[in-house]
């Protein structure tokens, strides 16, 4: 997996004493500027560099801060003390420009829009085969609003920045959502759906395809309540890559099985590597005893969301999502609810110590899925019934809750494998828009839940929705805390910026 490799481009900068020619030297680890994109080669490494900023192989992508601990469904967990600017997120208490996690997330998602930037530039001016260089292209365009999805969601109006700067050009005012969308986002989606490839060869799995990029737009639409354009793109993304849902859940959660038929995009992380490209979500969420630091944890409310039947059996995915008491853990011994503040810890982004100990447990090999197929599939309930078209849209929801409920035809490790249960996740037959609407909201915290998407989905929502959903936050304003401020570094060099 060639985006795998980080371009390291390292100058070395030396002193010494008595030395009256090192000045002289030719610099033997980096290229200049003007020495750079020069080939074929070159522009691969430029591009594998624009993904690392997605990847959790650093401590600085702090995506799941804002989508899972700043939502009804996770705490901050960990120690008390530990990680203080996430429990002022968690509690929208102190959120200061200066918070960490703020810091973090603009500056690497800049840092990822800055190399894309670069790649626009100077990639076209490379003499080099022509479907390399439109498929290196289009995955710029791809990361690059990506990185923006991100950024306008977190901090709402921010710098559109759509080519190289130097540092005296970055006293650059923030501009409209609006703008964002349709200049970065929408426009870079459409650009990599024409330049990038249906399928990727298997050494260049995990790389932007027609059908990320495809669906990026769909949820970008979505976002903006464009309901009629999100419904007719997200159609289109299942026929770019024979997308489907895998028979069980947790397949898109075990390494063994990676990048499946239901991922769409994926960030991809691998064990023991030079330079580091392992998972550390694994150590940020684990628990204690297995080298853990257990933030993130599961909320009750998050717990109880889940269906369960008139005897007693709960949806499945309540299990594959979280570790609670009576049910085994990773590797099969009996949870222990003291491993948690909140007597739950999550599964998703965990793998077990049988496959990686707790020596190097900061290093896992599981990816990241941002965008998967049953997130589509809902994306396109959502919007059809925003049109005024129940029916329709109990076709993409039933899909959803068909697999679900199907895992006891496909998981031996269930309870009673073999035989469904009865009135477990039964088809949903609503057809009023606000009933369905709700049950559409539902499926996708239970579906979806601790894959970072929970409180941008409550933020898009809107306001009453957000505020009953939060409502255990005391400090929670919806006008106030729909967006982050701009980081203090930022403001401090970038004099533009508004208030």
């Amino acid at each position: 997996m060639k985006i795998l490799l980080n371009i390291c481009i390292t100058v070395i900068i030396g002193t010494a004493c008595g030395c009256s020619n090192f000045l002289n030297e030719q610099v033997k680890a980096g290229y200049p500027d003007d020495a750079f994109y020069k080939t074929a080669a070159q522009a691969e490494l430029a591009v594998n560099a624009a993904y690392q900023p997605l990847s959790f192989a650093n401590d600085q992508n702090r995506l799941w801060v804002f989508g899972d601990v700043a939502s009804d469904d996770a705490d901050k967990g960990g120690n008390p003390g530990d990680q203080a600017d996430i429990g002022n997120i968690d509690d929208f208490v102190q959120i200061y420009p200066i918070n960490g996690n703020i810091e973090s997330v603009w500056g690497i998602y800049y840092e990822g829009i800055t190399r894309c930037n670069k790649i626009l530039q100077q990639v076209p001016t490379i003499a080099m085969d022509k479907v390399l260089q439109n498929r290196i292209l289009g995955e710029a365009h791809f990361l690059r609003a990506h990185y923006y999805f991100y950024l306008v969601n977190i901090f709402g109006p921010v710098p559109l920045i759509l080519e190289p700067k130097n540092a005296q050009e970055l006293q650059i005012p923030q501009s409209p959502i609006a703008e964002i969308y349709a200049n970065a986002i929408e426009a870079d989606c459409k650009s990599a759906i024409t330049l990038l490839p249906a399928l990727q060869t298997d050494a260049e799995v995990g790389r932007a395809t027609k059908g990320a990029a495809t669906a990026l737009l769909a949820k970008a639409y979505l976002y903006q309540k464009k309901w009629q354009e999100a419904a007719s793109t997200a159609a289109l993304v299942q026929p770019l890559g024979g997308y489907a849902l895998a028979p069980v859940l947790t397949d898109n959660f075990n390494e063994k099985f990676k990048n499946n038929a239901e991922s769409i995009f994926s960030v991809q992380h691998l064990t023991n590597q030079v330079p580091f490209l392992g998972n550390r979500l694994n150590q940020w969420f684990a628990p204690r005893t297995e080298s853990g630091y257990y933030f993130d944890v599961p909320t009750q409310r998050f717990v109880d969301a889940f269906e369960v039947t008139t005897a007693g059996i709960p949806d499945p995915r309540l299990d594959y999502s979280v570790g609670r008491k009576g049910q085994p853990w990773l590797d099969g011994e009996a949870f222990d609810p003291e491993w948690s503040p909140t007597g739950y810890l999550q599964k998703k982004n965990l793998q077990p110590v049988s496959e990686i100990p707790k020596s190097i447990k900061g290093n896992g090999n599981l990816n990241y899925v941002a965008i998967r197929y049953a997130d589509v599939l809902l994306w396109q309930a959502e919007a059809l019934n925003e049109l005024g078209k129940p029916e329709e849209a109990l076709k993409y929801l039933n899909q959803v809750r068909k697999r679900a409920r199907e895992s006891y035809l496909f998981d031996k490790n269930l309870e009673g494998f073999g035989t469904i249960p009865k009135g477990l996740l039964a088809d949903i037959t609503v057809t009023s828009q606000n009933g369905l609407r709700d049950i559409i909201h539902k499926e996708r915290r239970t579906e979806l839940g601790f894959e970072f998407h929970r409180f941008f989905d409550l933020m898009r929502w809107g306001k009453e929705e957000a505020m009953n959903a939060l409502r255990d936050k005391e400090s929670f304003n919806y006008d106030i805390n729909h967006y982050f401020p701009i980081p203090q570094s930022e403001r401090d060099t970038n004099k533009s910026l508004t208030p």
